[in-house]
């Protein structure tokens, strides 16, 4: 039978889709990129803000008209937004034949078969547990850059965030484990890890009784095939020395660093739930620019946040402008049902936020710029990427950019480059975000 997977939300949410057409391929299912020839469609969905809750409810009804004109057998809702509204799913959505939680995507082959027996149901496990089906991915981001994900849930219990509700507390995965599943990775071809989890800081605290996470690191680095280690979700106040010492040391991990801050007035952060001050926030970026000069910085703020003054939009606006990020995201306060920040007094306006939202990035935006101009000049390792065929050049990423979300180099060569090589490159030009170079020699690393 073939089945049509959508994978929506964040690249962890990836991981677990990429479990599921694992289990459903050794099962003997046919994957399809074609919608309109599946007889079985999965939608793992995403539930983190409203614009995320949207595009999934969207696209389970999208999928949903292929059930009522009978050419799909079974449509089934998985992931964030399953775990968070269960019964309201299969009530309003009636072509909807199971519900598959956060802890549940383990179970997608024995939900398969019993919806083709005639039940509907709710497979909805305890937040508590650790899926961990033993099981090949099936990568669906290229032959060599993938996701690793070493831990699930998070005990922030940030005031405006849910994950703590659908996804559960902080577990780690064991670390043999984890090795076990970046070994396959590289067996497979992968070259370009990109760790990831709510939190990668802590990890191995719930098992270990220590963040054991810089000797992952350095286990991980041992790995034949592994070229680039790139850690993201990596909250600033759990941030060691000893991680610092390895990023440093470490020639495979990439110098670059994912810190969601959020914001930077010390009474919103509060609010927030946040652990850091402003004074924290900017004493370890210090650190880390003191010890790994060339080190890449990429966080995401949220603007609008209740009671938040123009006053204190301004100090953040300062502070963005003082630290300039390598890279930066603003997201709109997004109110979710469930959390303390939803019911707290002085909501601000959409339109306010969305005003904040575009200072934010443009100020980034020139910031931005100016860092990429910075790089001209400079030689670095690219990872490649494809071939532009119109325009005669290669597409790339540096250390500095990670998959999707940062920018791109653009590369001339004499000789052909295969996708998945490193090349060494030299920048001749910059434009907006993404840089433009010209291969000086291939590396021989």
């Amino acid at each position: 039978m073939n089945i049509y997977f959508v994978s929506l939300g964040c690249d962890k949410n990836l991981v677990d889709s990429e479990v599921m057409l694992g289990l459903l391929t050794k099962q003997g299912y046919t994957l399809t990129n074609d919608e309109t020839k599946a007889d079985i469609i999965v939608v793992n969905t995403c539930s983190f803000i409203h614009d995320a809750k949207q595009e999934s409810v969207d696209t389970l009804l999208e999928m949903a008209e292929y059930k009522k004109s009978g050419q799909v057998k079974v449509l089934i809702a998985a992931g964030c937004l399953a775990q968070r509204y269960q019964q309201e799913i299969l009530d309003e959505i009636t072509e909807v034949d199971a519900v598959v939680g956060t802890t549940g995507y383990g179970d997608i082959c024995q939900v398969i078969d019993k919806v083709l027996q005639g039940q509907r149901l709710l497979d909805i496990h305890s937040l508590g547990e650790l899926p961990a089906p033993d099981v090949r991915r099936v990568i669906t981001t290229g032959g060599y850059s993938s996701y690793l994900k070493i831990a699930e849930g998070c005990d922030k219990h940030c005031s405006y965030c849910i994950i703590p509700k659908i996804r559960g507390e902080y577990r780690s995965y064991p670390m043999e484990e984890v090795l076990k599943q970046a070994k396959d990775l590289a067996r497979a071809g992968i070259k370009e890890l990109n760790i990831v989890a709510q939190e990668t800081t802590m990890y191995g605290k719930d098992l270990y009784g220590a963040k054991v996470f810089p000797e992952l690191l350095r286990r991980l680095c041992q790995i034949d095939g592994i070229r680039w280690i790139r850690i993201l979700y990596c909250y600033p106040e759990e941030i060691t020395d000893e991680l610092i010492q390895v990023i440093r040391e470490e020639e495979k991990v990439c110098h670059y660093l994912d810190l969601p801050i959020q914001h930077a007035n010390d009474e919103i952060l509060k609010r927030m739930g946040r652990r850091t001050t402003r004074k924290d926030l900017e004493n370890v970026i210090q650190k880390l620019r003191e010890n790994i000069p060339d080190i890449a910085l990429r966080t995401t703020l949220i603007t609008g946040f209740p009671g938040e003054t123009q006053q204190q939009h301004e100090e953040l606006m300062d502070f963005v402008e003082r630290m300039g990020f390598d890279r930066l995201g603003v997201f709109t306060y997004s109110p979710e049902e469930g959390t303390a920040a939803a019911t707290m007094p002085d909501q601000i306006p959409e339109e306010e936020k969305l005003r904040r939202q575009d200072e934010l990035m443009s100020l980034q935006q020139n910031i931005a710029f100016d860092i990429s101009a910075a790089m001209v000049g400079r030689t670095l390792d690219v990872l490649v990427e494809g071939k532009l065929p119109e325009e005669g050049v290669y597409i790339g990423r540096t250390y500095k950019d990670a998959p999707d979300v940062d920018g791109y180099i653009f590369i001339s060569a004499r000789e052909e480059l295969l996708s998945g090589s490193f090349v060494t490159v030299r920048v001749t030009a910059s434009h907006e975000y993404d840089l433009i170079g010209e291969v000086i020699y291939e590396s021989a690393k």
